[in-house]
């Protein structure tokens, strides 16, 4: 407890120091730094604490805790979706929300397979299907970090997709083509973005690591969805690169099952694919950039090589 920023972030959730039994930092964060919380009740907590100010950021990362709080407090009123409750929250300084049961998906030994990944994918359909009805009044990270909301969904990707190339070129990231050229790549397709006329809370970070599984005498189940810092006010069909990171979301049947029978719409259409396409591209484009200011390691490097950059080259290459 020598760290005076988690102590800060403690005493905002009205916790004293007398009160903690234990606490410890969890892995796995690749941004903020995350720690375990014991309380000598038996309460457990959660602390986020952002790098310091030294630790340069993309745009949109500005004020993420408040996005992610935000998130939260409006997940919570849908049935059926679990997610951590935010008893305090600072922009620069802190998150701390009560901690939730379960492991993340890939920690899981032995992975669900069959029937049993079948059904736990069908219930992740019907908690996002229940998100998804959670609709806002403008277009964009509600953060303000790149700006107010927009009116309509195609200016506002424009602004997050401009924002990831600024910061390409800040932090001298080698991108697959030049920026200029992927600005027009992505302007040329954004005609599409039109059929969008509803801001929907989209996570944009449901990958397995972010979905917590619970394990009983029942069974194994979906427990809460977390670290949603990436949230923004869009399309809900952007929620499903995550959902089936470097994969295909039309063929997660049992998804799609559960989607569709919590009340969500999708229909793979030629214009719903080339809107999956764009919001793949920005994704793939956060996860290359964000890559440099992080410093990640050589053995990130080659593997976001291979499945980020490669990939990218291939789309980009597309000028039709």
């Amino acid at each position: 407890m020598a760290d005076a920023r988690l102590t800060a972030a403690l005493a905002g959730a009205g916790v004293s120091l007398d009160r903690v039994a234990d606490c410890h930092s969890l892995a796995g964060g690749t941004f903020n730094a995350v720690y375990l919380v014991d309380l000598t009740d038996g309460t457990r907590l959660v602390a986020k604490i952002p790098p310091g100010p030294a630790v340069p950021l993309l745009r949109y990362e500005q004020g993420i805790l408040d996005t992610e709080a935000m998130y939260y407090r409006l997940a919570e009123r849908c049935d059926g979706v679990a997610v951590p409750a935010v008893l305090a929250v600072d922009t620069a300084g802190y998150l701390v929300m009560t901690y939730c049961p379960g492991s993340p998906w890939p920690e899981l030994a032995p992975l669900p397979g069959g029937c049993e990944r079948n059904e736990l994918r069908a219930e992740l359909g019907r908690r996002v299907a229940q998100l998804h009805t959670i609709t806002g009044t403008g277009f964009g990270y509600p953060s303000g970090a790149l700006g107010p909301l927009r009116d309509s969904w195609r200016p506002a990707f424009g602004d997050m997709v401009g924002a990831v190339l600024a910061d390409a070129g800040r932090f001298a990231v080698t991108l697959p083509r030049p920026a200029a050229d992927i600005r027009d790549w992505f302007e040329a397709r954004a005609a599409v973005l039109d059929e969008v006329t509803t801001p929907v809370l989209v996570h944009f970070d449901l990958w397995d690591g972010n979905i917590l599984v619970e394990s009983g005498p029942a069974g194994r189940r979906v427990g809460a969805l977390i670290d949603a810092e990436r949230a923004f006010w869009g399309d809900p069909l952007a929620e499903f690169v995550s959902l089936a990171l470097f994969g295909d979301i039309e063929q997660d049947a049992a998804f799609l099952r559960g989607y569709r029978a919590g009340g969500g719409a999708v229909a793979f259409d030629p214009a719903a694919r080339q809107r999956l396409t764009l919001y793949r591209a920005y994704l793939y484009l956060i996860m290359w950039v964000e890559a440099v200011p992080r410093q990640a390691s050589q053995r990130r490097l080659d593997w976001l090589s291979d499945v980020v950059y490669r990939p990218l080259a291939a789309t980009f290459g597309d000028q039709r």
